[in-house]
């Protein structure tokens, strides 16, 4: 009898022991789940830089905005950093997504702020995605600074050499002559034009530079007519360009007007002619998806400003991520290599990690307001 009860207890104890590894075991499997959860957190991790406080905050809390509702519909975490539009800001922002351990970074408004922040972050591995700063050199000089930058949104010569292209396409059997204002920006504008029409064989009929903040240029519409121009290419703003519609049409002239990204100023006296054109970017609110628009509307902002552009940053950079996650290709490979679906389209960056194409467009001023003009 001793020994049956000897048996059982036994046979209890080994059953409870063995009860006891089952449950050892399950919860070192639920740890072990719980950390690759952490894990990838921690590995669905962005780093959000904007300037959040001082005079540029207003831009700032757009980039956030768009930001923040592509993570929110994407499923990602955000590490949110006012950089302040300042280079100390922007090293203290790179020490924090450094010490975070963030995939990588978007956002950024001002160049002091991303060149600062760029070396600290390239030496830790973390790329930078961003639609706002323009500055040529950060992706000019990429084969000497090896700096991880991507530009979602153009570059500073973006407009000029998007003019020059466009236009030499478009008026190759025109007659067409090319003014600008004197300033720095007007008078780049018009020469990259014209040395693009003169590289590609085409010769201006009247070259100039005008007088601005005149009431009035029916002179230098009277020295248009007479050199047989049919199309004029204006280095200038849109208040000028307006005076000059107005004077030709005063003439009986029949002249296309082009300018640049300063025709989209605030409407003022006298307006427009029908008929000008303007290389421009696309209102992102016109060609991004109502999911989009709504996701951002939904942080309590307008996608207005770079809000649009920089949802588009992030879904580079989460696409980017998971693709690397999934392949033996790093991040840095993907991107270089990849190309992206965004809300503003398909982005494939070229060997400097510039936008592979040029997002600017063409487009006709009619019934008081610019609308895409379709081109070969």
């Amino acid at each position: 009898m001793r020994i049956e009860i000897s048996g059982t207890i036994d046979r209890a104890a080994l059953l409870l022991e063995d009860e006891s590894h089952k449950l050892s075991i399950f919860h070192a499997l639920v740890g072990l789940l719980l950390c690759v959860a952490c894990g990838t957190a921690q590995a669905e991790t962005l780093g959000l830089s904007a300037p959040l406080s001082g005079p540029s905050a207003i831009l700032g809390e757009q980039i956030k905005a768009g930001a923040s509702a592509a993570a929110a519909t994407l499923g990602v975490e955000l590490d949110v950093q006012d950089d302040a539009c300042t280079a100390e800001g922007g090293r203290a922002a790179a020490d924090r997504f450094i010490a975070a351990k963030v995939v990588a970074v978007v956002g950024y408004l001002c160049n002091e702020a991303v060149e600062a922040a760029l070396p600290l972050l390239t030496q830790a591995g973390i790329p930078v995605i961003t639609s706002s700063v323009r500055t040529n050199s950060l992706t000019d000089q990429r084969a000497k600074t090896n700096w991880l930058f991507y530009r979602t949104g153009p570059r500073a010569d973006s407009e000029r050499y998007a003019a020059a292209s466009i236009l030499t396409r478009l008026w190759r059997k025109e007659l067409f002559a090319v003014i600008d204002d004197g300033t720095i920006y007007g008078r780049e504008l018009a020469e990259t034009f014209r040395t693009a029409a003169e590289g590609a064989a085409l010769k201006p009929v009247f070259v100039d530079t005008f007088r601005p903040q005149m009431e009035n240029q029916i002179a230098l519409m009277g020295r248009l007519r007479k050199a047989g121009a049919t199309h004029v290419f204006v280095g200038g703003d849109r208040e000028d360009i307006a005076v000059m519609g107005r004077d030709a049409a005063k003439l009986g002239m029949d002249l296309t007007i082009a300018g640049g990204e300063a025709l989209r100023a605030a409407p003022a006296e006298p307006e427009l002619a029908d008929g000008t054109l303007m290389i421009a970017m696309p209102e992102w609110r016109d060609v991004a998806d109502l999911a989009a628009i709504e996701a951002i509307q939904k942080q309590g902002a307008a996608a207005e400003g770079y809000a649009l552009p920089t949802y588009a940053s992030v879904q580079v950079a989460v696409e980017a991520m998971r693709s690397a996650a999934t392949s033996d290709r790093s991040l840095v490979q993907v991107l270089d290599e990849g190309t992206f679906s965004t809300v503003l389209g398909k982005i494939t960056f070229d060997e400097n990690g510039d936008l592979a194409t040029n997002p600017y467009r063409i487009f006709r001023f009619e019934d008081g307001r610019f609308r895409p003009l379709e081109t070969e």
